[in-house]
């Protein structure tokens, strides 16, 4: 019952997601913003598409190169075509994202449905035509849409995105459309239409708590995810520093198990091997880019010991599972029930802990994984081998 109630409760998401060719499974690449800011030219674009290629996160499926706030400096006075900043981007976008595309990988950009994005360069609303015409010239792949500055207009939120949409689709070119409205209007609930993936949340930081705030918001609207239109808790922070190796774990099993986009913003030309070990992770990843689609939630909250279960479906009917211990300071074990997860207490279920990289054997009725250290995580895959 389990996974037919997931199937069941996204259909309707299924059915009105916006097919635009892309999103079938969360995207994968690269974001400027968590790491750089506003301290982004073309040399530090360039040099982040060789790092992943060099490093094998291009491999291992992060091809999106994305720019994010503060490339663009003013509009044209004649064509209104907007601008790149001669100072940081003197070759100009076309020649980027040439650039990007010789190493084989996809170029975003940044953008506002607002008058002004959130560092005060040109927006999109009113122009959004002719914006995404010059995208389309300059071959973009990737639109990342924010919502700031948006003084009162004649237009709703949803319709502010709706154009912008519609302006792609126009164009003939294919482009990922992630609309970035911080959750502030439940965008899940009224995106499916609209983008292939949308924030449910603010803007993430590099702590633990915080971290943990935008998947626990994210996760409320778990059943709104589906191939097409995914659900944002924002970008990865892993390889940035604000949290422990442990936690980087844990914040990089809740984002694949949660369908979330895997967009990688630490500077990928220092990265660490441990960092680099966490972002390549092959099972992992493949419950993240689970052609099935359908996003894992919270199955089992223990508020007596501070553990949790998070389970979503895999395409072969098998179940990925997050066992969480959130404690500060205690290590504990975490029961997973198998009648959680919609299988009998008699089922006979073989279990594979994904970050190890080792099946553990054959189960009946419930796994325990043993001695989860604080803010830690075993991340499983269980298949089920007898009903009886």
């Amino acid at each position: 019952m389990f996974f037919f109630s997931f199937v069941f409760l996204s259909l309707v998401s299924i059915i009105s997601s916006l097919d635009n060719g892309l999103g079938k499974t969360p995207q994968m690449g690269w974001n400027s913003w968590n790491h750089f800011g506003c301290r982004i030219n073309e040399t530090v674009i360039r040099e982040t598409a060789d790092a992943l290629i060099s490093t094998g996160l291009a491999k291992a499926g992060y091809t999106y190169v994305n720019v994010d706030d503060c490339w663009a400096s003013t509009r044209d006075s004649t064509t209104k075509f907007i601008q790149p900043d001669p100072s940081t981007f003197p070759s100009g976008m076309a020649a980027l994202a040439d650039y990007v595309h010789s190493r084989g990988l996809l170029f975003g950009l940044y953008s506002d449905a607002g008058y002004e994005t959130c560092a005060g360069r040109p927006g999109s609303f009113g122009y959004e035509d002719i914006d995404a015409h010059v995208y389309a010239q300059w071959k973009v792949d990737y639109l990342k849409y924010d919502n700031c500055n948006s003084r009162p207009t004649n237009c709703t939120i949803k319709e502010r995105y709706e154009r912008m949409r519609d302006a792609l689709n126009r164009t003939g070119r294919p482009i990922f459309y992630s609309a970035c409205e911080w959750g502030e209007m439940l965008p899940a609930l009224w995106f499916q239409s609209v983008a292939n993936s949308w924030r449910t949340t603010g803007d993430i930081v590099d702590t633990w708590l915080l971290m943990l705030l935008n998947i626990d918001i994210n996760n409320l609207f778990w059943s709104f995810a589906a191939p097409h239109g995914f659900n944002d808790p924002d970008m990865l922070e892993i390889g940035n520093g604000g949290m422990t190796y442990n936690e980087y774990r844990t914040h990089m099993s809740l984002w694949s198990i949660a369908k979330a986009p895997l967009l990688i913003g630490c500077d990928v030309r220092n990265i660490s091997k441990e960092s680099l070990e966490l972002l390549t992770n092959p099972e992992v990843i493949a419950v993240n880019q689970d052609p099935l689609g359908l996003q894992g939630k919270k199955v089992r909250i223990d508020p007596y010991n501070g553990t949790e279960v998070w389970a979503g479906p895999l395409v072969n009917g098998s179940m990925a599972v997050v066992a969480f211990n959130r404690n500060n300071d205690v290590s504990q074990a975490v029961v997973v029930s198998f009648s959680d997860l919609g299988w009998k207490t008699t089922s006979q279920v073989n279990v594979r802990d994904l970050w190890a990289r080792q099946d553990l054997g054959q189960f009946q009725g419930n796994y325990t994984a043993l001695n989860i250290e604080p803010h830690g995580v075993q991340m499983l895959k269980m298949t089920l081998i007898a009903l009886e």
